[in-house]
């Protein structure tokens, strides 16, 4: 350890009264004690002995302690975010539900006596092969459209609802998944579980699918409608048969 240099008047900092011819303070050397003491005696001489007692030593003590430890603080979470769907049963299938998509079915012309065809039927009514994807196939006819599946999803529309759902394939149960995105996306699903298929309900899914009506009865798009009655008519016995299948 450094020894001290000569002070000037005022003396050592914290040691007045130091003289200038004085014994300078020194580190003493770690030694071994010269008589057997108790354990209680030796222990608070214990950093003494190591740092030694003059002023220097005991600064060089206090720098060479280790800081106090400070406590630190909780960690701030992030607010929870909503949880996403990510799966293809993200929707549960409900009676009511069921009869929905029924319904949405038979107004877009692909409900085809409920038989599983109708998940391969291209705009215009022609069927593609392969459930692999969205076939993406434009059909021109009186209007153009590459709307495909039991919902007549355009390929822009499907592949929005399979990101979000992560779905990985154009299978029936992806497309009544993605249909019921599409219905909540609306603001209309929580009205069908509550009160089933009305005249609100059909009017804002009719911005989605252009054969629903509208409030005034017509369609959004210019595109033939069914009427509310037809509608309300046929989701009433698919929500009949849909409670059957359960038992």
């Amino acid at each position: 350890m450094s020894q001290l240099s000569t002070p000037g008047p005022g003396g050592v900092a914290g040691r007045p009264g130091w003289r200038p011819g004085s014994s300078q303070p020194r580190c003493h050397r770690l030694s071994r004690p010269t008589s057997k003491t108790s354990h209680q005696r030796q222990a608070p001489r214990s950093l003494e002995r190591l740092f030694g007692s003059g002023p220097l030593c005991g600064a060089a003590l206090l720098l060479t302690l280790p800081p106090a430890i400070q406590p630190t603080p909780s960690a701030t979470l992030p607010p929870a975010q909503p949880a996403q769907r990510s799966s293809a049963t993200a929707y549960a299938i409900t009676p009511e539900r069921r009869a929905l998509l029924d319904t949405i079915r038979f107004a877009e012309g692909t409900w085809k006596g409920g038989s599983v065809t109708g998940y391969r039927v291209l705009y215009g009514g022609g069927l593609f092969a392969s459930l692999e994807r969205h076939p993406e196939v434009t059909v021109h006819r009186r209007y153009s459209s590459a709307a495909a599946g039991a919902y007549q999803f355009l390929p822009a529309t499907w592949r929005e609802a399979s990101r979000k759902l992560a779905l990985r394939d154009f299978s029936p149960a992806n497309q009544d998944q993605a249909a019921l995105y599409l219905v909540e996306r609306r603001g209309a699903l929580q009205a069908v579980d509550r009160s089933g298929l009305g005249s609100a309900v059909l009017a804002r899914l009719s911005r989605e699918w252009a054969s629903l009506p509208a409030s005034h009865g017509g369609s959004h798009y210019g595109q033939p409608v069914k009427s509310r009655e037809e509608l309300i008519s046929f989701y009433g016995n698919a929500l009949q048969r849909a409670r059957q299948a359960l038992g």
